[in-house]
């Protein structure tokens, strides 16, 4: 029997007795061997109420209470079977050499040292980081600082709210991040030491206030060894694509700049014919012993295509043909995604369609150096065609205004729509239909015809008035705002009109006959279509008209200049300004009708003053137009923080003047100044202004009340 078996056998002899002894009575110190009647005293059993009340009673009789001696022998105890192991002989414990290289910690150590000389920079109220004096050896300190200061729990806490708990538990997490940091920048031998409260190490008095101090000593930055690409060398434009990927060995190691070129190769692939190409995860692998990191990132080109044709979902709602008449490159073209995605937001934006998708379509493979063809398949949902529309306004010079319509907007496909449209207010009435072809001739050009009649009951004039307008126009979008817009035209109209009655005089009617050529442009820079607060915008518009009345045929040229700009101040504050002058050469004044002369006065001209209000006045003291006109206003847009920030005061002051010659001549200038709301809708703001008139007329009210959608300018 070796050693292990007989100690093994040792203790199951001395587990089987344990057992035994806790299952059976003590046999050893049962000395007496009494029952239960012979405990119990005669006194008890003859008058036990007496007893029980006897405090010197005895309850049991005397027993022998000499002490059990060590050798004194056990009883037997016959549900015990396994031999006690008296002569059990076990082998002496062999002694063990001590293990020279085991060292035990010791508990009497000083504290981390801090950063000698370091660079202290205060992060927050609560918040020290400490650098190394020397910049070189930590180049990107200040965009570290930075980062750091957006992402750190510690410097959240403010107000005086903080305790040591609260520090102790964020420092924790702000360390952790620091050390991610550190190796996102290449860092990763850095060390980061982690003080909380007010003691410094080294120091045995605490500063009064509790601070986080983390020391960082960020070791050597580590370099980008060997780079692999995959099978990026089988692409044909290899230089290129290789080029685009600006990391070379030797380089710093950086995370940000491994996903920063990525995700430049992957747009060099999309825009340089490269529609299948894929690209994996990067995978850096980390040497410590060489403080370098190789980088393996797999790419694979898949091959070199052109554009081909287009090919419609469904044809007879919008052919392939016209999805590619709007498509900004044509058959044969190198493919490039972003053309890809072009056409399918140009398509969203004709508004036919609730959900589009484009995916390219190998048609023919790649061979050799000559590219392969892919077709683009655009798989389309239709969205509701009809609508019906409705808007109401108000002004208190002009009165209310009820607005509705009702359109098919593929009646004529592709893309041509019918619309039929009225209005109904309190100096305004008309009905009009409208035919309109988007993309007509090209991308984003419009051909629209539009037919007439309506009435208008101004301050100025009374008009009953047909009309037949086709204009072709190049204009912006909510999802194409073009820096360029132009339009030309062609206006045929036929007009009764009288000066407005006074007093209960009515004038007499004058017809005219008009037929006018305008043209227009518009540069456009601002950052924003219905809420710029960037940027500027200059437009003109040139018409040339003749017109006939009474016999007497008159030409005359109408133009128009306009420019606004807009500048942010500050995060919530935006200034704009704008400014407008307009001339009528040619003929005189009373050959001009009433509606087709200058005037000034309203929400989109002088706030303050009546729709059309401003200007020359004829014998019965009413507005008669003018052949000059300029305008200026100025308005600060002043974000609030009411409703998240979707609410805005605009004070505003405006300027006009209104002239009978061609040349304003600033007899009368009028001007009005006040306080606007605008609430931010997501697609544009909801205007209201209240203006007043500064040097009103006898006619003028004292204010005047406008709501519209859109900013005034």
């Amino acid at each position: 029997m070796d050693q292990a078996q007989a100690i093994g056998q040792w203790l199951a002899y001395a587990a089987a007795g344990s057992l035994m002894l806790a299952a059976q009575p003590v046999f050893a110190q049962d000395p007496t061997g009494m029952s239960l009647d012979d405990l119990i005293p005669e006194e008890a059993v003859e008058n036990p109420e007496e007893w029980a009340s006897d405090p010197e009673a005895e309850i049991s009789p005397e027993t022998d209470e000499t002490p059990l001696q060590p050798d004194t022998p056990m009883t037997e105890m016959p549900s015990l079977t396994v031999e006690w192991p008296d002569d059990l002989d076990l082998p002496p414990l062999e002694r063990l050499e001590p293990d020279v290289d085991v060292r035990f910690a010791d508990t009497d150590l000083p504290p981390l040292p801090e950063l000698p000389d370091a660079t202290l920079v205060k992060v927050g109220s609560d918040l020290v980081l400490a650098f190394p004096n020397d910049t070189q050896n930590f180049s990107v300190r200040e965009e570290f600082i930075g980062r750091f200061r957006s992402l750190s729990t510690v410097a959240d806490l403010s107000n005086g709210e903080e305790n040591i708990a609260q520090l102790a538990a964020r420092a924790r997490a702000d360390q952790e991040l620091l050390d991610e940091m550190l190796r996102v920048y290449g860092y990763y031998d850095a060390q980061v030491i982690r003080t909380v409260g007010g003691l410094r190490p080294g120091q045995d008095t605490a500063d009064t206030d509790p601070v986080v101090r983390f020391d960082i000593i960020p070791g050597p930055r580590y370099r980008f060894g060997a780079i692999d690409l995959g099978n990026l060398d089988a692409a044909p434009d290899y230089p290129m694509l290789r080029s685009v990927f600006e990391i070379e060995t030797g380089d710093p190691v950086s995370s940000d700049k491994i996903v920063e070129e990525q995700l430049d190769l992957d747009m060099a692939l999309g825009e340089n014919g490269y529609p299948f190409a894929e690209i994996g995860e990067a995978d850096l692998l980390i040497d410590h012993s060489e403080t370098r990191g190789d980088l393996t990132l797999p790419v694979e080109p898949k091959g070199k295509y052109r554009f081909g044709e287009v090919v419609s979902s469904d044809p007879d709602f919008l052919s392939g043909r016209h999805l590619a008449s709007i498509a900004r490159f044509e058959a044969g073209d190198i493919f490039q995604r972003s053309l890809e995605l072009d056409l399918r937001r140009a398509i969203t934006a004709t508004g036919l369609v609730s959900s589009v998708s484009v995916t390219p379509r190998e048609v023919q493979p790649p061979s050799g150096a000559e590219p392969g063809v892919v077709a683009l398949d655009v798989a389309m949902t239709k969205a509701p065609l009809r609508t019906i529309a409705g808007a109401v306004g108000y002004g208190s010079e002009e009165g209310f205004r009820i607005a509705a319509s009702w359109e098919h907007r593929n009646f004529f496909p592709p893309e041509g729509s019918l619309k039929f449209r009225g209005i109904a207010g309190t100096r305004e009435q008309l009905a009009g239909i409208t035919f309109r072809k988007n993309n007509f001739g090209g991308r984003d050009k419009i051909l629209t015809l539009d037919a007439y009649a309506s009435t208008i009951d101004s301050d100025a004039f009374d008009a009953r008035t047909a009309a037949f307008v086709a204009t072709y126009e190049r204009t912006s979008n909510l999802l194409f705002q073009k820096p360029l817009s132009w339009s030309a035209g062609f206006e045929a109209i036929a007009t009764s009109e009288r000066p407005a009655a006074v007093n209960g005089v009515v004038q007499p009617r004058q017809t005219f006959f008009v037929g006018a050529l305008p043209v227009s442009a518009l540069l456009d820079s601002t950052d924003d279509l219905l809420n710029p607060k960037e940027g500027f915008r200059i437009g003109g518009r040139l018409s040339p008209e003749i017109s006939r009345s009474n016999g007497t045929e008159s030409f005359y040229l109408r133009g128009q200049f306009d420019a606004s700009y807009y500048q942010s101040v500050t995060d919530k504050v935006v200034v704009a300004g704008r400014t407008r002058f307009a001339s009528i050469p040619g003929t005189d004044l009373a050959n001009i009708a009433p509606s087709r002369r200058l005037y000034a006065g309203g929400g989109s001209s002088v706030r303050g003053y009546g729709f059309q209000e401003i200007g020359p006045r004829d014998v019965l003291g009413e507005p008669s137009g003018g052949r000059s006109l300029v305008e200026f206003s100025l308005e600060a847009r002043v974000q609030t923080g009411f409703m998240d920030g979707a609410v805005s005061v605009v004070p505003f002051v405006d300027a006009g003047s209104v002239g009978r010659g061609t040349t304003p001549d600033f007899d009368e200038i009028k001007f009005g100044a006040g306080l606007g709301i605008r609430y931010d809708t997501g697609f544009g703001p909801i205007r209201v202004d209240v203006g007043v008139p500064l040097n009103p007329g006898p006619n003028d009210n004292p204010v005047a009340v406008y709501v519209s959608l859109g900013q005034a300018f």
